[in-house]
């Protein structure tokens, strides 16, 4: 038993190395002085792997604090939601750490069961990042206007300052078991004084808690608890507790739902169907908000939602949908076969027969789908035909 544990282990380290190998090819290191700190900082981008071959292609930006040990991680995650087209390629930034309780912390703490006198730079490292690492990354790199800071403990307590003190500046944060009891709660106070403020926040806020106990994890369940019940329009608000995992595991066991539920797939899921057309072309519209570029909804998308709808019986709104695709899509065969399908449901033989002979004018033999608009005439034709035979009499 040793011996596969130990086999199973080296397996998995060889796993990880040669991952990590992969990765540190697409990396690129830099140092900057920052006027703003004065002091040299720094920091890791790690570019898709499209990018070079790609040389108009822009990129969000995954901006994370605490180092490149957690661009394994990141980069693990995002490349299994990019295969399953549930996420866009990004540039990532990896932020080294000179002094985090001075960079992070936006008030002193004066509380003695932590680093007393510590901590009341939050504020000059946002202006670091808002005057002088972005606009060096946007203009060296091929990025476009969608950032998102990410962060753990302290780090995470950054990232929620940052959220309710410059919303402006990220369109997505990430805060693992954030430190919210620090500075007499300062930070939280303010969060939830300027959600309750805040009628629209076109924003995102993933935050975690491990198994910590005792004032860390009161301030953070009455945070916790406002958030979720003072959500202003548009803000999108995810969290998780990991009551098992301590709190140096909380990124790691919560990466995979922050960036999953943050990105948009390429496929508009049933669930988000609620207004039919206008669902559609703004789900579609904060995609092409995420990945940078304009994005149509795919013909077969609009498509395989219509025929979700006549099966729960909701003609009427398939029926728009079907028509909404033929105008989008009006040189493809497929998007004449969705409304031939619901008009043969509702015994509207002559309509069906005239929309897949608009497919049909459109598909050539070989063609996927083609058989089928065959089918579909053939089994029309004697429907139409025998009702024109009575008129006639």
């Amino acid at each position: 038993m040793l011996k596969v544990k130990t086999t199973f282990l080296t397996l998995f380290i060889l796993f990880v190395s040669s991952f990590t190998q992969a990765d540190e090819s697409l990396q690129h290191q830099e140092v900057l002085f920052s006027k703003v700190l004065n002091e040299e900082r720094t920091i890791t981008v790690q570019v898709p792997k499209s990018y070079e071959n790609n040389k108009t292609k822009k990129y969000p930006v995954i901006y994370r604090l605490d180092g490149k040990e957690n661009l394994p991680l990141i980069s693990e995650v995002m490349q299994k939601l990019q295969t399953a087209d549930s996420a866009p390629e990004v540039i990532m930034v990896a932020i080294e750490n000179t002094d985090r309780a001075r960079d992070f912390a936006p008030t002193v703490n004066r509380d003695p069961r932590g680093p007393v006198g510590q901590g009341g730079g939050a504020d000059k490292f946002l202006d670091f990042l808002e005057q002088e690492l972005i606009p060096h990354i946007n203009k060296k790199y091929q990025t476009h206007d969608f950032k998102i800071i990410s962060g753990a403990s302290v780090a995470g307590l950054f990232t929620i300052h940052s959220l309710q003190s410059r919303p402006h500046l990220f369109q997505a944060h990430m805060a693992y078991s954030p430190a919210v009891w620090w500075g007499d709660r300062t930070t939280a106070k303010k969060t939830k004084a300027f959600i309750s403020q805040t009628k629209s926040l076109n924003n995102y806020l993933y935050m975690n808690i491990g198994e910590e106990a005792g004032e860390m994890r009161a301030v953070y369940d009455d945070l916790h608890s406002h958030l979720q019940n003072n959500q202003p329009d548009e803000f999108k608000f995810i969290s998780n507790k990991f009551n098992n995992v301590p709190h140096g595991l909380t990124s790691a066991a919560g990466a995979f739902h922050a960036y999953q539920n943050l990105f948009l797939p390429l496929r508009m899921p049933n669930r988000g169907l609620k207004d039919g057309v206008k669902s559609i072309e703004n789900y579609y519209s904060r995609l092409s908000q995420q990945r940078g570029e304009t994005i149509q909804p795919p013909e077969w998308v609009i498509r395989e939602l219509g025929y979700y709808l006549v099966n729960n019986n909701e003609t009427s709104k398939a029926i728009e949908l079907f028509e909404f695709n033929q105008k989008l899509y009006p040189e493809l065969a497929s998007a004449y076969n969705g409304l031939a399908y619901i008009y043969e449901r509702l015994n509207r033989y002559d309509e069906a027969l005239k929309q897949v002979n608009l497919a049909l004018n459109l598909a050539k033999e070989g063609d996927s789908g083609y058989k089928v608009y065959i089918n579909r005439r053939d089994r029309l034709l004697p429907l139409v035909e025998e009702p024109r035979k009575w008129r006639l009499y």
